[in-house]
């Protein structure tokens, strides 16, 4: 009996907290300002060497896509 009661109340406590309610008081009320400034164009990519690419990648071949640069040195 304990057993379905603690089911029964683990079932209606994710109901309550999966309501539109809850889920939107998270939300941010403002959105934040950020003032960068422009730096120009960004510069061509110069590097012959890549890791996990079939050739050098250019600038125009990346555009329209998000892209993540991981810099590193190789001594």
């Amino acid at each position: 009996m304990q057993r379905l009661l603690m089911i029964g109340l683990l079932l209606a406590l994710t109901a309550c907290a999966s309501t539109p309610d809850t889920m939107t008081m998270n939300k941010p009320t403002s959105t934040p300002v950020v003032s960068l400034p422009d730096l120009g164009p960004a510069p061509e990519l110069t590097n012959n060497t890549w890791l996990n690419a079939d050739s050098p990648l250019r600038l125009a071949d990346l555009r329209g896509k998000v892209v993540a640069i991981d810099m590193w040195t190789f001594a």
